[in-house]
């Protein structure tokens, strides 16, 4: 079995909490997950079956997509609702949505992981840290804000919610945390749902409880989704048979005998084999006339299904 299935993460689990419970739904180890969520987040986490786990790490598109709703007049500890409220703040001169949109960020900016995170720094989980009370310094990592929409706020409550668009590694609550200090009041994430990751949405994605009565019918193949389409962003190579055989012996090809294929600017490719279908991704090296093989991701020849 190889493919991806789309899982609507239940709130309450962690990411690895839904690898082991599809351990022993589908009665295999070898799974792997895109995009780690928090326990309180619901929704899409695309997860890596069999041979496709080799895909992990070197997806092309790696934005996501959130709905995030949140609560003005709040510091916590975890910048959530979850953790404890350290500070209380009047959040009455915010009327309007737009004055929380006018202080969205956009663009790359620079975010600093919150304690309660699972950020490793020498060697030491940050939450790990926090849970014992200690607060350590943390470097600002880059992170990448496609774009945040202000969908709702109601003055009444200081309650709203924001639809995020950004890029891998983005800490949501500490976002609207930011976004709270900006504003002068503080902020808390209250819930948080991913609709899109790694081009998959909730229209991709089956509950636990559907898997699970899938694998009882064995019916999981039918809605294992290939391998191929996290890469469709891609532009294709095709090669032809004797091609193919080269490719997969590991043989370098030159991009010369490709050259109708190749796009202008593009250095990363999908490869597509004769009659093999997918394969994998490659470069093409222009400066040395080679597609170098970045990952092979279908199944050696002669593999059992």
């Amino acid at each position: 079995m190889n493919g991806i299935l789309c899982i609507d993460k239940p709130a309450g689990f962690t990411s690895f909490d839904v690898i082991a419970k599809l351990r022993g739904i589908l009665k295999m180890r070898r799974l792997g997950h895109a995009g780690t969520l928090d326990p309180m987040a619901t929704g899409v986490l695309p997860v890596f079956v069999g041979y496709a786990t080799k895909a992990c790490g070197i997806l092309p598109d790696e934005d996501k997509i959130y709905l995030a709703e949140f609560q003005l007049g709040q510091v916590s500890d975890t910048q959530d609702s979850t953790g404890t409220v350290l500070e209380t703040h009047d959040f009455s001169g915010i009327q309007t949505k737009e004055q929380i949109q006018a202080v969205c960020p956009e663009g790359e900016i620079l975010q600093i992981p919150p304690m309660y995170s699972a950020v490793s720094v020498n060697g030491k989980r940050l939450y790990e840290l926090a849970r014992k009370g200690e607060e350590i310094e943390r470097q600002a990592r880059p992170v990448k804000i496609i774009r945040i929409c202000c969908e709702e706020y109601h003055p009444e409550t200081g309650t709203g919610i924001l639809t995020i668009f950004c890029g891998k590694g983005t800490y949501v609550r500490t976002l609207i945390h930011d976004i709270g200090q900006s504003l002068g009041c503080g902020a808390v994430m209250t819930k948080l749902r991913r609709t899109c990751a790694s081009g998959f949405g909730l229209e991709n994605c089956h509950t636990l409880e559907e898997i699970q009565k899938l694998a009882v019918e064995n019916q999981i193949s039918e809605i294992l989704i290939p391998t191929a389409k996290a890469f469709q962003v891609l532009p294709k190579i095709v090669l032809n048979e004797q091609q193919t055989t080269h490719y997969r012996n590991g043989v370098k090809l030159g991009l010369t005998q490709l050259k109708n294929q190749l796009a202008e600017n593009q250095k990363r490719y999908v490869i597509y084999g004769t009659p093999d279908g997918f394969l994998g991704t490659a470069f093409a090296d222009s400066e040395n006339d080679l597609l170098r093989i970045e990952r092979n991701l279908c199944e050696p020849r002669g593999a059992a299904s």
